[in-house]
C-alpha cells in the first residue's frame, strides 16, 4: 500500500508506468484501443448522430499514455474507423468532410504531443539516473555484515524529483573498531549534498585512522568549518550551513557498550526484546557551530548496549512528520509496541521498514524533509 501511495503521487514516468504494466510489459495501449472499440460499438448500436466523431479522442488518449509510434498507429486507426463508419455504415447521415478533417488534425496534434512528452520523459529519466549516481556516490552501498554489524537503512528524499538530499550515513571499520555515522545537513539542494559528501569523506578517513572517537569527532567539526569557509569565500548563500549528526563507536573490547557523540541530533534508540529505551546522551552543538563554544571538545559518552540490542537512528524527516492534525510522529512508541508484540521485529531490516511505513502512513506520503532510518547491531556468532 505504501509503495502504491508514493507511486501514485510520483511524477517520475517510470513509477507512473508501473501502474499500467502487467508482468513487466506495458498495457497502456489497451486504454485507447478499448476507447476506440467502445466508440465504434456505440456508433453502430446507438441512434445518436455523429458518435463516430468521438474517435478524435483516441489518439489524444494514446498521446498521454503511449509512445510516438503507438500514438501514430492509433491516429491512423481512428481515421480508418471514422472513414469506414462514415462511408460504409450508412444507416445514418454521413458526418461529412469537416469531421474527417477534425479527426485527421486531432491525430496529427496527438502525435506531436506524444513526441514532446516522450522527449521530456527521457530527459527526466536521464536526470534521475544522474541523481541516482550522485546518491550512490554519497551514500555508498554497504556490504552485508560490514564492520561486524548487521545493518539496514532506508533513505527517502523529500524532493521526489531530485531523489537526493542532505541526509547521510555510513559505516567504517578499522583497526580501532567500527564507527557509524548518521547526519542531516541543514537545507536542501546540491549544496547540502556537497556538504554531506565532504563530511562523509572525512569520516571514512578519520574513522579508520584515529584511535579515539573524540579525534574523529574533532576532525568532522574542523572539516565542516573548512567547508563553510570555502563556500563563503565563493560568495554562495549557503556558507552558513551546519549539520546535526550522531557518531557511534563499536570497540571489539567492549561487547556490552558503545561510545557515542551527539551533535544536536535526535539521540539513538536501543531496541531489544524488552522494548525501547533512549540512549542517555545529551547533544552538543551541531557540526559547524563549534565556534560558538570555543575550547569545548565534543563529549564522548560510553553507554551500555546489549549484544542483542539494535541501535535505531533517524533524521528529522521522521521526527518532524506530521499528520492532518499537525501532530508529530512518535516512532519510538510504534517500535515499542511492535517489539513487545513480536521480539524478532528488533532486527535492523524489520525495524527500518516499520519506521519507514509508519512515517509515510502518518504524514500520508507527504514528506516535509529528507528521511533516513538507519539501524545497526552487532553480529552474533
Amino acid at each position: 500500500m505504501t509503495r502504491f501511495l508514493r507511486a501514485a503521487g510520483h511524477r517520475d514516468p517510470a513509477a507512473r508506468n508501473e501502474l499500467l504494466s502487467v508482468g513487466g510489459h506495458s498495457v497502456a495501449w489497451a486504454v485507447p484501443l478499448l476507447l476506440l472499440i467502445g466508440i465504434a460499438v456505440a456508433d453502430l448500436t446507438s441512434e445518436a448522430a455523429q458518435i463516430i466523431s468521438w474517435t478524435v479522442l483516441v489518439p489524444g488518449v494514446a498521446a498521454a499514455l503511449c509512445g510516438v509510434g503507438a500514438t501514430a498507429a492509433f491516429a491512423v486507426l481512428a481515421l480508418v474507423v471514422f472513414v469506414l463508419a462514415d462511408t460504409t455504415w450508412q444507416y445514418q447521415e454521413q458526418t461529412g468532410l469537416p469531421n474527417l478533417i477534425l479527426v485527421f488534425l486531432g491525430g496529427l496534434i496527438a502525435v506531436l504531443a506524444a513526441a514532446v512528452r516522450v522527449r521530456g520523459e527521457r530527459h527526466a529519466l536521464h536526470m534521475r539516473d544522474i541523481a541516482d549516481t550522485t546518491r550512490r556516490t554519497v551514500l555508498r552501498p554497504l556490504p552485508p555484515g560490514f564492520g561486524g554489524l548487521e545493518h539496514a537503512a532506508v533513505y527517502l528524499a523529500a524532493d521526489t524529483e531530485a531523489r537526493v538530499g542532505g541526509d547521510f550515513y555510513d559505516i567504517q571499520p578499522g583497526p580501532h573498531g567500527t564507527r557509524v555515522l548518521i547526519g542531516d545537513v541543514q537545507g536542501k539542494g546540491l549544496g547540502a549534498v556537497e556538504t554531506a559528501a565532504a563530511l562523509l569523506g572525512t569520516f571514512r578517513e578519520a574513522a579508520h585512522r584515529e584511535p579515539d572517537l573524540a579525534a574523529v569527532a574533532e576532525r568532522l567539526e574542523i572539516r565542516m568549518q573548512r567547508h563553510r569557509a570555502y563556500t563563503a569565500a565563493l560568495g554562495r548563500s549557503d556558507g552558513d550551513r551546519f549539520a546535526t549528526a550522531v557518531l557511534i563507536g563499536f570497540h571489539p573490547d567492549l561487547p556490552d557498550a558503545v561510545d557515542a557523540v551527539v551533535y544536536g541530533h535526535e539521540p539513538p534508540l536501543a531496541i531489544g526484546a524488552g522494548g525501547v529505551r533512549s540512549l542517555p546522551v545529551t547533544g552538543g552543538l551541531p557540526l559547524g557551530l563549534g565556534e560558538l563554544a570555543p575550547g569545548s571538545p565534543a563529549t564522548v559518552w560510553r553507554v551500555a548496549l546489549g549484544a542483542d540490542e539494535t541501535l535505531l537512528m533517524v533524521t528529522d524527516g521522521v521526527t518532524e512528520a506530521r499528520d492532518s492534525a499537525g501532530c508529530f510522529y512518535r516512532h519510538g512508541e510504534d517500535v515499542d509496541r511492535a517489539v513487545r508484540a513480536d521480539p524478532p521485529s528488533a532486527a535492523p531490516r524489520r525495524l527500518v521498514r516499520l519506521v519507514r511505513d509508519g512515517t509515510l502512513r502518518h504524514c500520508r506520503g507527504r514528506l516535509a524533509d529528507d528521511t533516513t532510518v538507519f539501524a545497526v547491531r552487532r553480529l552474533t556468532d
